[in-house]
């Protein structure tokens, strides 16, 4: 055995290629791919996450030396570890037969699964750089949501990367305004974009290691431009929805008839849906906001029978032993066994259970936000839409009808959740009869 720096203790490597770093990012897309049963493709990918918690956990590398130390800590736990070696073998071979080595931490692979998998590592995430450390305090000091955190620890990744070798915490405003001109001149970024990054950057740099900064008004902006939202009409709307079958077709439903975000109807839990008052509570929206908006009366039986169907999966995942749901750090800690029960399950789950990298439990997660963007995007090539068809267009959608209805503006703002109504008014300009009813001199 010897020590490294930080005094943990590694085991010597037999030879010389045990040492040598292994990667297959790719692993379960070849593990979907096989004709295996789902039995095996499931003991495989219980293994390989194993791993790879094992490994993010104590910052190593993957490499055989590693992995025989995998296997003797499963086995001193008095854990059987005959499928973990067969897994692990296949994973070794296929990763060699790719080439796929050397690479990078396997933290970070795992970091990509668990982004997808769970919607917050909470504390057992707090950042790898001294940087990045300091920006995760201050963001979970100022209580930002799990993706605002998300977004602002990739922007001070690419701001540390612009100025080095300078350190963040001896930036000057020059190197501010030099990436954000960056990112307007040579990356053509969008307004909205450079706006996101110049306040990930200033909140890092204020918040995080408590720089004095001024207003940055005198930078290069990236050329502002005014674009109208993309709207299907009624009739495209019952073709999607025609072009779907089952859950689906109930959540693209959903999603347009309340005007929810993708996330916010992933997000949705049992008690969120108010059937009997027509009401859907949207919890920690945007902006970590709650609201309320309408749920369509039409939606009401079938989703009393959708929740029937929840209450018999809910009861099999009970009996097979299958941990509650994933809630909030806070929520776990002060309901406990809140999980458990009905009112907290998702309301569209999963098929699969999946790895929950922040306790190692295997449980059942809601839909992936690609599986149903993927899903609506091809709904709308089936359903014969020359328009660039997303969980967004139907939001989109649901706003511009409802002002074509007549109805107030203030109320599609807060419907939608919208800080400003100038916000809301940019489907004025994709109504059907925008201004106050001008006809076309074509039509006299």
């Amino acid at each position: 055995m010897q020590a490294d720096k930080s005094g943990t203790t590694k085991p010597e490597p037999e030879n010389a290629a045990d040492d040598k770093p292994i990667q297959f990012s790719s692993w379960r897309d070849h593990l979907a791919g096989l004709r295996w049963s789902d039995a095996e493709k499931k003991m495989h990918e219980q293994a390989i996450f194993g791993l790879l918690v094992y490994c993010k956990q104590r910052r190593l590398r993957i490499n055989i030396m590693v992995i025989n130390a995998y296997l003797a800590d499963l086995a001193n736990q008095g854990k059987r570890v005959d499928n973990a070696k067969i897994a692990l073998r296949w994973f070794v071979r296929e990763a060699r037969l790719r080439g796929d080595m050397p690479g990078p931490w396997a933290g970070a692979e795992m970091r990509r699964v668990s982004d997808r998998a769970m919607p917050s590592r909470g504390p057992s995430d707090t950042g790898g750089p001294a940087w990045e450390k300091v920006l995760v305090s201050a963001a979970r000091r100022k209580g930002l949501s799990w993706r605002s955190e998300q977004t602002y620890r990739g922007w001070a990744k690419r701001f540390v990367e612009f100025i080095h070798p300078t350190s963040p915490d001896v930036a000057s405003e020059g190197d501010v305004k030099s990436f954000l001109e960056d990112l307007a001149v040579k990356q053509r970024v969008g307004p909205a974009t450079q706006k996101q990054a110049l306040n990930a950057v200033v909140f890092f740099l204020r918040e995080g290691f408590g720089m004095k900064l001024g207003d940055f008004s005198d930078f290069k902006r990236a050329m502002p431009g005014r674009r109208v939202p993309t709207v299907l009409s009624k009739e495209e709307v019952r073709r999607l929805c025609e072009a779907l079958t089952g859950t689906t077709r109930l959540m693209v439903e959903l999603a347009y008839g309340s005007g929810l975000r993708v996330m916010e109807l992933l997000r949705l839990r049992v008690q969120d849906l108010d059937l009997e008052r027509g009401q859907v509570t949207v919890r920690a929206g945007k902006g970590d906001k709650d609201r309320l908006t309408v749920l369509p009366l039409r939606l009401v039986e079938p989703l009393r029978a959708h929740v029937g169907r929840l209450r018999e999966l809910h009861g099999k995942d009970c009996a097979a032993g299958v941990p509650g749901v994933w809630l909030p750090e806070g929520l776990e800690r002060k309901y406990r066994g809140a999980g458990q029960q009905l009112a907290w399950q998702w309301m569209f789950p999963s098929r699969e259970l999946a790895l929950d990298p922040q306790s190692g439990l295997r449980r059942r997660h809601h839909v992936l936000d690609s599986a149903f963007q993927k899903a609506v995007k091809a709904a709308g090539l089936r359903a014969g839409i020359d328009k660039r068809v997303t969980p967004h267009t139907l939001r989109h959608s649901f706003a511009t009808h409802l002002l074509e209805a007549g109805t107030d503006i203030r109320t599609v703002q807060e419907l939608l959740g919208h800080s400003s109504v100038e916000t809301t008014q940019i489907y004025t300009h994709v109504m059907q009869r925008p201004g106050l009813g001008v006809r076309s001199p074509f039509d006299s």
